[in-house]
């Protein structure tokens, strides 16, 4: 296109998202008449896109960052020809694949969720990464485009983006910042300063390029400034007014989220509604690189009884991701640069092409799988599971985007003993049992460990795997098999008079508990709830309806852990029987593994004693 064609076409954007927004009577198109001249050059000159095959592996990205100014993408869609004018005008209606925050779940040419401020740069660093390191290649590496607002620039997780991607020279990652110096209730921090922006960009190795966000001639060139420029990234601020085009709303504070208050004179000073084509450019024709698993998984082994053979779940984990990296190809790993702890170091040492190094940015750690997750991969992103809550967002955004990411928590509950409560994960069951559509597991063993990591590899969503620091008795065989949704009866008897519910490290204080109660003539069940989501509904109606009471034991708040899952299995409007639950309800401070466990009524001498009173209380049915 030339000028004025571009022109055109900036000025149809701002009229489609007017009528969009007009005929849902919400949204926002001021937000996204300041961006339209930019997405309009990018749209018609430097996009590689095939919107007929939005899987294809040699495609840009575009990632839209700013996703309140989804009026602007569906408006560029219809430019493209992805879609018509009557999808276009049902805009946020129910059952629309237009919403009012784009999602892949609705569009296959959405990257990723960005209804959260703050998420569409780190997510794009992590498709970027992948994009470069990972393949496709054959001499061509996809280029990463993302839209900002200048209002989420507050946020720190861009700057953790913006860091990284200095940091591993992303040269193929262009950030186009919509500089229109209005958030919400107000100016932004920086205002119009484009020079603010850039001290801040250039200090994270990034390439600057400054441009009057409305010449479309200069947008061109800066865009085509970004595709030349080696060895870093690119960032275009361009100083642009929100609502631009119209006088009324033009650069006025007020109407952030608001429909044009008279849309018809707003699109007759706009010109009129237009219907311009964009022929998108192909992208090249490029072979993809992902290898096909080849199905054979040999996973690590242990043999259980021997007291020699204590082995911790966390490092049963990185052999086994290591063993998984080796069998699939396509998965990759990532560490919040602890994976001296996690073991995540394995698979780095085995696979080092397919580890990623996120260092202390949780936010970035689990954005980059996100990424990553949208490129294909099969993400194992790790740290410990006290610092995945600063990350919890992210994963939350992740299940919106219906991202298939696994992420492994170590170092979880009192149970790692001196560090203190500061370093002691003791909501991270909760926090993932709360995400939509995910998998929670909590394994006791290396066997089970092992085997969890395997399949988790082949679940959809958000998966989470939560390990233990300390060493422990392998319990289970190399050959048992762990289906998610499981549980494991540990000990049983026609004459149980309770049963024992456990996870992790305190399903050996339950043994041991159940162990000294056999002594004494009480006989009690002892299951091993290993899924903590799904959980096992028929194996704890049976126990409850044979046994009468349950007692739940783990090392976790009590809010939303594993005796809250245990409750979601009478929730169907049968009788809840006696339940009773054993949880860290106390702040602790440092002391040994075995004096942590004692101090918040989890071990094995607290689970038999709170057994004794429920027993004696206990109706024998």
């Amino acid at each position: 296109m030339d000028t004025a064609e571009l022109i055109e076409l900036g000025q149809q954007l701002r009229v489609d998202s007017v009528r969009a927004s007009a005929a849902a009577g919400s949204g926002h198109p001021t937000s996204s008449m300041s961006a339209a001249d930019l997405m309009a050059v990018l749209l018609a000159h430097h996009l590689h896109y095939d919107f007929d095959r939005p899987e294809a592996p040699s495609n840009d990205r575009f990632v839209l960052s700013k996703g309140h100014a989804s009026p602007l993408l569906y408006s560029a869609y219809k430019a493209a020809g992805a879609i018509g004018d009557d999808e276009l005008l049902t805009f946020r209606e129910f059952g629309s694949r237009l919403e009012g925050h784009p999602t892949p779940r609705r569009l296959p040419w959405v990257e990723t969720a960005t209804g959260s401020l703050g998420q569409g740069l780190p997510v794009g660093v992590g498709i970027a990464l992948a994009g470069k390191r990972l393949g496709p290649h054959d001499g061509a590496v996809p280029r990463v485009w993302v839209l900002c607002g200048d209002s989420e620039l507050a946020e720190g997780s861009v700057w953790e983006a913006a860091e990284h991607a200095g940091h591993e020279h992303l040269d193929n990652l262009t950030a186009i910042v919509d500089v229109n110096r209005l958030g919400q209730r107000g100016p932004t921090r920086h205002g119009h300063d484009l020079d603010a922006y850039a001290r801040r960009f250039q200090a994270f190795d990034w390439h600057t390029v400054k441009v009057d966000g409305h010449d479309v001639d200069a947008v061109d060139r800066a865009l085509g400034e970004a595709e030349s420029t080696r060895g870093r990234p690119t960032v275009i601020l361009a100083r642009t007014l929100k609502g631009r085009g119209v006088a009324s709303v033009q650069d006025r504070e007020g109407l952030h989220g608001k429909p044009l208050p008279h849309a018809d004179e707003a699109i007759e000073e706009l010109g009129g509604v237009r219907d311009l084509r964009v022929r998108v450019q192909a992208p090249p024709t490029v072979r993809s690189l992902h290898s096909v698993p080849d199905g054979h998984l040999d996973l690590p082994r242990w043999e259980p009884g021997d007291s020699a053979e204590e082995v911790a779940t966390r490092d049963a984990y990185g052999q086994a991701l290591a063993a998984l990296g080796t069998a699939r190809p396509d998965v990759v790993a990532l560490d919040g640069e602890v994976s001296d702890s996690t073991r995540a170091e394995y698979f780095a040492k085995e696979h080092p092409d397919r580890f990623f190094e996120c260092y202390i940015a949780e936010q970035q750690l689990v954005a980059a799988a996100v990424g990553m997750a949208a490129s294909g991969w099969v993400p194992y992103a790790s740290t410990f599971a006290a610092f995945l809550t600063r990350a919890h967002d992210f994963v939350r955004m992740a299940a919106v985007s219906g991202a298939g990411i696994n992420v492994i928590g170590s170092h979880a509950g009192v149970a790692i003993g001196q560090d203190g409560p500061s370093q002691m994960g003791l909501e991270d069951l909760a926090m993932f049992r709360a995400v939509h559509g995910s998998t929670v597991l909590y394994p006791c063993d290396a066997n089970q460990t092992a085997q969890l990591v395997g399949a988790m590899a082949g679940l959809d969503g958000v998966r989470y795997l939560r390990t233990s620091r300390g060493a422990g008795p392998v319990i289970y065989g190399p050959g048992e098999k762990f289906p998610i949704g499981g549980s494991k009866v540990l000990r049983s008897s026609d004459g149980d008079r309770l049963t024992l519910v456990a996870a992790g490290v305190t399903v050996q204080e339950a043994l041991r508990a159940a162990e000294a109660l056999a002594g004494e003539g009480i006989r009690v069940r002892v299951i091993d709830l290993y899924s903590v989501k799904p959980v096992d509904r028929a194996t704890l109606r049976l126990a409850a309806e044979e046994t009468g009471c349950l007692l739940t034991v783990e090392d976790h708040h009590p809010e939303g852990g594993l005796g809250d899952a245990v409750l979601d299995a009478f929730t169907d409007g049968r009788p809840v029987p006696r339940l009773a639950r054993l949880a860290v309800r106390t702040m602790p401070g440092s002391a040994s593994p075995e004096q942590q466990l004692h101090a918040a009524g989890i071990d094995a001498e607290s689970i038999a004693a709170s057994a004794r009173l429920l027993v004696e209380t206990a109706i024998v049915p």
